[in-house]
């Protein structure tokens, strides 16, 4: 008498049979892939934030450049407070490759008031600062309110506001009766500045014209920062020289920085900060992991009389592994492909508050779902087989 061989699964049967324990009981199985979505939700979260981030710092390089440099007195060989030249920015100017020069010079005893009612100590850490005309176009600045100084009012008290001095005074805009108690008279805020990326130190700082500042504030007229842009090419070579061109008599008292190195620099500790979020989010999936082993486990017990009955129908031991595998799989597959979805969303809701494009890395895509497979399959392995195990005899008794 011939033995008949068992019909072999193909693949839509296999997602059929798979299919059963998760249509049976929608509950339980909503709740196991719910964990695996969450661990997911959150690495692809942290990715695409990091990513959206860089991808704003990019964006912002690319249009204010990273050939600005930046040039400040630095310390006395005896440790005192070092000075720039009045010259210095003219010198520098006279380097070939340099393309713009311009500078900054703060003056130390003008305070800046919302009114002269204030008490003297309640600075708000606003900083004020000489400024010379052709300062936005150097550093990238950009007015949210108002107009920048120019010929007329940089000789006259009139002042520009970084924006956050401007959001410590309460003003929000500028305009003809909007003024603020500088340096013991009123000064009129003729503009706002929005932030200034590449100078932030512009942000917490009132600006007024050189001339102005000399006149009515006691500026000395000594620069504090000078900002230079050069041709990209030749950012190195310059910065090699700058030290020496700006204080000849004491190279050693400057300091040369390069804006854009210190955004980098940031950078790289949100990356770190990313890698510390990263390894709590494979925590939660190893959690959801676990919580999928636990619903295949349960399935199994509940299921004898299933597996009983398949196997008195002729299912080999291979197949009913094969079944309750694809069971662990399909559910961690719902619930890496939830958390792809829940991941991007949050991502894509962040970087919208921020202003920033929102980025989710298709490696970070396909690698959380290929995660979840892996984790699903380790999760119901050890329940297939056990399943496997049970012989159709033991399984019915049991009943």
């Amino acid at each position: 008498m011939a033995t008949l061989s068992p019909a072999r699964l193909r693949p839509a049967d296999v997602l059929r049979v798979g299919g059963v324990g998760l249509r049976t009981r929608p509950l339980r199985a909503f709740l196991s892939a719910l964990g695996i979505a969450i661990g997911i939700a959150a690495m692809i979260a942290v990715v695409g934030i990091s990513s959206s981030s860089r991808a704003e710092l990019d964006r912002a390089l690319d249009a204010l450049g990273t050939n600005l440099l930046t040039v400040e007195p630095g310390d006395t060989l005896l440790g005192a407070d070092a000075q720039l030249p009045e010259a210095s920015v003219a010198m520098i100017g006279r380097i070939g490759p340099v393309t713009q020069v311009t500078a900054t010079g703060q003056v130390s005893d003008a305070k800046v008031y919302r009114t002269d009612r204030i008490p003297a100590a309640e600075t708000g850490g606003i900083a004020t600062r000489a400024a010379r005309l052709d300062l936005p176009g150097a550093v990238g600045a950009e007015l949210a309110s108002g107009t920048w100084l120019n010929e007329a009012t940089a000789r006259y008290p009139a002042v520009v506001l970084g924006a956050t001095a401007a959001q410590r005074l309460g003003i929000t805009s500028a305009g003809s009766q909007v003024q603020v108690w500088l340096g013991g008279r009123w000064f009129t805020v003729v503009g706002v500045l929005a932030a200034v990326p590449l100078a932030p130190e512009l942000d917490a700082s009132a600006l007024v014209g050189w001339s102005a500042a000399t006149d009515y504030l006691g500026f000395d007229g000594h620069p504090t920062t000078v900002y230079t842009r050069t041709q990209e090419s030749q950012v190195e070579a310059v910065r090699s020289v700058l030290g020496a061109t700006a204080n000849p008599e004491a190279p050693n008292e400057v300091e040369v920085s390069r804006p854009s190195d210190a955004l980098a620099a940031a950078e790289a500790t949100d990356d770190a900060f990313t890698g510390l979020l990263l390894g709590l989010g494979a925590v939660a999936l190893l959690v959801g992991g676990v919580g999928v082993a636990n619903t295949m486990v349960i399935s199994v017990l509940e299921r004898r009389a299933e597996i009983g009955l398949r196997r008195s129908l002729g299912a080999t031991r291979g197949q009913v592994r094969t079944q309750f595998l694809a069971e662990s799989l399909l559910l961690s597959a719902f619930g890496g492909i939830g958390g792809v979805l829940l991941g991007i969303a949050v991502t894509s809701g962040y970087a919208l508050s921020q202003g920033w494009p929102a980025v989710v890395p298709a490696w970070a895509m396909l690698g959380g779902v290929g995660a979840t497979l892996v984790i699903g399959g380790l999760a119901g392995l050890y329940p297939a087989v056990r399943a496997a195990r049970l012989s159709p005899t033991e399984a019915l008794t049991t009943v």
